[in-house]
């Protein structure tokens, strides 16, 4: 199996589970700081007077990694339609993974503000170009 499938799949169980800090924090809110008419505890988007900021920002992370994760993915499955996997597609793809778990955990965790996130994205952002460009020239 192509390494970019398995990055793929890897992304796939990602996306997948990165709610569960969000339901962590909501679950663990401190007594009385969730309306009582919320239903189940739930406020969606979080909201600022609400939830802790790093609540706030385990619901922004996974919507961050769902708005980069399906054009990416989309690349990939085009990319092994053609058969243009190549050894850059490869390198970018790992790279595209490291630069999504660092972006996740530097958000959740508050460690990687401005500019070190908006940068992380920016390069998921550039892998999604560099495969599109290797589907375009297959």
């Amino acid at each position: 199996m192509a390494t970019e499938l398995i990055i793929l799949g890897v992304l796939a169980v990602m996306a997948a589970s990165l709610w569960i800090p969000y339901i962590i924090g909501v679950n663990t809110a401190p007594e009385g700081s969730i309306p009582a008419d919320a239903p189940d505890g739930f406020i969606i988007p979080p909201d600022p007077n609400v939830h802790r900021p790093w609540v706030r920002r385990a619901y922004r992370a996974h919507l961050n990694l769902l708005e980069q994760s399906v054009p990416f993915a989309i690349l990939v499955l085009l990319l092994d339609r053609v058969d243009g996997f190549t050894a850059l597609t490869v390198w970018t793809s790992v790279a595209f993974l490291l630069l999504r778990v660092a972006h996740a955990v530097g958000y959740i965790t508050g460690t990687a503000g401005f500019p070190a996130r908006p940068l992380i994205f920016t390069g998921g952002w550039l892998c999604c170009l560099v495969m599109a460009w290797a589907f375009f020239a297959a």
